[in-house]
């Protein structure tokens, strides 16, 4: 008997997932959020990428997809964390230290920095001028998933 119940369960949950892989839509880009450009990111610095807020920093979005942004941002910011979003910046420009977690590393020109959300991170001291960087957030930052540290 317990064969036969545990037959029929299996059946039952096989059955019930390929119903609804059958019926959940497919994966689709967000093309209608992109537009197709070439960003001359040597080009882009300061007061090209908006004003700055009250940190020093300038960024500019120039990608917003369902599940992404994309920035380049230039100068310095304060120590802080995103709750919710996770970030990698490519750092373009500067050398530097930053806080990433609870070390401060050196940064510099070619850098792939991966920021789980959560982790502390900014507190940027350069070494000369400001660092900037291309800022990739998923899911896209919300404008409160911003938590100052220190």
């Amino acid at each position: 008997m317990n064969r036969i119940a545990t037959t029929l369960t299996i059946a039952a949950a096989f059955a019930a997932g390929c119903a609804v892989t059958h019926l959940m839509q497919p994966a689709r880009a967000a093309s209608e959020n992109i537009t197709a450009q070439i960003i001359h990111t040597q080009d882009v610095s300061g007061d090209a990428l908006g004003p700055a807020n009250a940190g020093g920093m300038h960024s500019k979005m120039y990608v917003s997809a369902d599940g992404a942004t994309v920035s380049i941002q230039d100068g310095n910011v304060g120590k802080h964390m995103h709750p919710n979003a996770n970030e990698i910046q490519y750092i373009l420009e500067g050398t530097g230290t930053i806080w990433l977690g609870d070390k401060e590393v050196q940064v510099k020109p070619g850098d792939l920095i991966v920021i789980p959300h959560g982790t502390a991170h900014g507190g940027t001291k350069p070494d000369g001028r400001p660092l900037k960087a291309i800022a990739i957030k998923t899911p896209p930052q919300t404008p409160d998933d911003v938590k100052m540290l220190d």
